[in-house]
């Protein structure tokens, strides 16, 4: 199980690897953030605060956004081109197909988050704490598995793009919402993913020692909705229509 598992991942990294102007493309979307905060910091004195919920925002958007293109290409491109069938000719059920893929939309996903926050190292010097990739692992892991569930709801390319691009919004959202609502940065928010990933990273860029305990519930949280959005994937990719492009 586990082979068929790498072997479909690895099938997907090095297809996703070969479209070089889609990974040049999420590099891009994922250094932005480092940018648009370097340029606003220039202008912007003593505000602190506001720079660190800026870098948490495009950090959020970062994960989302690097797996992006993969996920869009893995289900729905598939599905338009009419691949998934002979991939399932072989020795591998549909479960592990999806699980490879998800594990290859994951490694980009993460791969945009790394990214992003080596732009805020070089470009602001100022990066979260080691100890912070126990929420935000988990949420590179949500990201690709919203991804591909939502690319098995799509029946081609142009319908997952704009489907996909729309989700990018949604850590957008909810960042800016706990950014103007300060009042949300207590009780239950801080373990919901994406909303508890913004309040950490916003508190420990704005040089807040982490809470360990909180962080590893926010990050067991996070786990948990990737599972289900994974499972939700599955069941839909059990679907002969998704399968045969019906």
């Amino acid at each position: 199980m586990l082979n068929a598992i790498v072997i479909v991942a690895r099938k997907e990294l090095l297809d996703s690897w070969r479209d070089r102007r889609a990974m040049l493309s999420a590099a891009l979307y994922c250094l932005m953030g480092p940018a648009v905060v370097w340029m606003v910091s220039l202008t912007v004195h003593n505000g602190q605060l506001v720079l660190s919920a800026m870098m948490a925002v495009f950090t959020l958007v970062s994960a989302f956004s690097g797996g992006m293109n993969v996920a869009m290409d893995s289900i729905a491109g598939e599905r338009e081109r009419r691949s998934l069938v002979p991939l399932l000719m072989h020795p591998v059920t549909r479960r592990h197909l999806l699980a490879g893929k998800w594990l290859a939309v994951a490694l980009f996903a993460a791969a945009g988050l790394a990214i992003n926050l080596a732009g805020f190292a070089l470009i602001v010097h100022r990066v979260p704490p080691p100890s912070l990739a126990l929420p935000l692992i988990p949420l590179a892991l949500l990201a690709a598995a919203l991804e591909l569930w939502i690319s098995t709801l799509c029946r081609g390319i142009k319908e997952a793009h704009t489907y996909l691009s729309m989700l990018v919004f949604l850590p957008m959202g909810i960042g800016m919402f706990m950014v103007f609502s300060p009042l949300a940065a207590h009780g239950w928010w801080t373990f919901l993913p994406v909303a508890g990933q913004q309040l950490q990273l916003a508190a420990t860029m704005g040089g807040t020692p982490p809470d360990a305990a909180a962080m590893f519930l926010l990050g067991l949280t996070t786990a948990t909705a990737a599972g289900l959005a994974l499972l939700a994937a599955a069941n839909r990719l059990e679907c002969d229509d998704v399968v045969y492009g019906g």
